[in-house]
């Protein structure tokens, strides 16, 4: 208690005794609000983006379609907008993913070719199913490598139940509970044990694989929710790589183990394309007092391509874009200039808003705060100083703008601690710059839609979001206003109480890097 007690005091004082006032212009907030609940227009973005565009993986025309999409918007809006080159990426096209069980029964699964998975020739390739051996050691798993020439191989592990925790918690005897929990440990720990005597990591399992003549790579990343995976990157260079939903992985794994003698037919269409630009999407509303000040409107636009990157991020970048459209309407004058960043190529390492960063120090120095949303679709819940000691000054005059049932829900942490990963304020934080992450609730993000297939318009809380706007809006508006500047010097992180020294920025946790595919995707 001891340790939290001066924030509190810090949290409450920022609210009583507030260094300057600062009055907002009650027609503008009427105006905004307005515009928010009874002009919306983020089923009609979100529509778009997701619906019609689609999935935004880096290097895919999905990615370059949704930026000039953007531009574009952005100016029918009367806001200037242009796409920053800041590297370059594997480019790559998604075909058809067409994945039939033909013996021994007919029947099409549930499946998709994962990122940058090359083709199978175009009238598909059919082949008999095998499991990674249970083996001694290495020698013996080099052994029955010749085995796999011509199948698919399973490598991701059979789970014991596709039933996720919360239902058993609710439905399960104590015992029946305890014996599955039990049983996934078991299975999860073998499994490991398995790949592990093989001498091998998933990575070097694959390409191993690959280069005893297998016919294709399965596997299933589980996502722990019912019908959901998580859908990542291949690491084959000449066969396809498939996903295969958790319940049809399943049958064909059982079907294996009882001598069935599945076989499958794969029909996995893409085109590798090379080097491709990768771009930030930046908009812009000019300053009239303080031009050379800003404050950024932040998510990243790109997303796996499980699904359609409704809530990763998809709600994040329509949620900006309906702010910059409002403010440009009600308050088309700002006293700094407000900028929106749709950054590219976060899933890779932030590398979009860290390019961004490196490239435009004029930017980064005079930045009077950059608000950051990502990580689902429910109404933000917490606000964290990010380590700047007079970051409750500041934040706290422009949550007091914001309608009270909005700013009551929310959590806030001063001056909190700075991170530096995770996504995008964190390539600011990093630069000693006032970057903020807006967190909101979680609708079991993690589980259901973060990088899976499930994560699709439906998905989306449009309540919540137009309740995001609403603060967004509200908060930016009062830093642009503000007659205080969250200048240098007053970017200072607290005293460490376990060394009494001034604290330190982070380091970013993500490779330094712009192009290329990194190992870790």
């Amino acid at each position: 208690m001891k340790r939290i007690l001066p924030l509190l005091i810090l949290f409450v004082s920022a609210h009583l005794f507030p260094v300057q006032a600062q009055e907002p212009d009650e027609e503008i907030l009427e105006a905004i609000e307005e515009k928010v609940y009874e002009e919306s227009q983020l089923k009609d973005l979100a529509h778009y983006l997701m619906d019609v565009i689609g999935p935004r993986l880096v290097g895919t025309p999905q990615m370059q379609h949704a930026h000039d999409w953007a531009v574009e918007t952005f100016e029918n809006w009367g806001i200037s907008a242009e796409n920053q080159q800041f590297g370059t990426w594997r480019g790559w096209e998604r075909g058809v993913t067409h994945v039939d069980l033909v013996s021994p029964r007919t029947v099409t699964l549930e499946a998709m070719q994962l990122a940058w998975s090359p083709s199978t020739p175009e009238e598909g390739v059919t082949g008999e199913i095998v499991i990674i051996p249970e083996v001694e050691d290495s020698t013996e798993f080099e052994e029955w490598l010749p085995e796999a020439e011509g199948k698919f191989v399973m490598i991701s592990q059979h789970q014991p139940t596709g039933r996720p925790e919360y239902n058993w918690e609710e439905y399960a005897t104590d015992e029946s509970f305890e014996r599955m929990e039990k049983k996934r440990e078991e299975a999860a720990q073998a499994w490991r044990e398995r790949v592990q005597n093989a001498g091998h990591n998933q990575r070097s399992l694959v390409q191993a694989l690959e280069e005893a003549g297998a016919a294709g790579i399965l596997m299933s990343n589980w996502s722990e929710a019912f019908g959901t995976n998580k859908i990542f990157g291949a690491h084959t260079e000449e066969i396809p790589t498939i996903d295969i939903l958790l319940e049809d992985y399943g049958m064909l794994y059982r079907m294996v183990k009882n001598d069935a003698d599945p076989e499958i037919r794969v029909n996995a269409q893409s085109e590798d394309q090379g080097e491709v630009p990768t771009y930030n999407t930046i908009a812009e509303i000019p300053g009239t007092e303080k031009p050379d000040e800003y404050v950024i409107l932040s998510a990243h636009y790109d997303s796996w391509d499980g699904g359609t990157g409704a809530t990763d991020n998809g709600t994040g970048s329509v949620t900006m874009m309906e702010v910059a459209r409002i403010l440009k309407e009600v308050y088309p004058e700002p006293k700094r200039t407000i900028l929106v960043g749709l950054w590219g190529s976060e899933e890779q390492g932030l590398n979009g808003s860290r390019a961004f960063v490196e490239d435009h120090p004029e930017i980064v120095d005079n930045l009077q705060a950059l608000f950051n949303q990502d990580n689902g679709t429910g109404r933000i819940k917490n606000i964290s100083g990010q380590g700047f000691l007079n970051s409750y000054d500041y934040m706290t005059r422009w949550l007091s703008a914001a309608p009270a049932d909005i700013r009551q829900r929310i959590e806030t942490d001063f001056p909190g601690m700075p991170s530096g990963g995770g996504t995008d304020h964190a390539a600011f934080v990093t630069a000693g710059a006032p970057g903020f992450v807006l967190r909101s609730l979680s609708w079991s993000y993690w589980d259901y839609t973060w990088h899976t297939n499930r994560d699709t318009y439906d998905k989306i809380v449009f309540d919540d979001l137009r309740d995001n706007v609403m603060l967004i809006a509200t908060m930016a508006y009062m830093a642009s206003e503000d007659p205080e500047t969250t200048d240098r010097e007053k970017r200072v992180m607290p005293i460490d109480p376990r060394s009494g020294e001034r604290m330190s920025w982070p380091e970013q946790q993500s490779p330094e890097r712009r192009g290329g595919l990194d190992d870790e995707d």
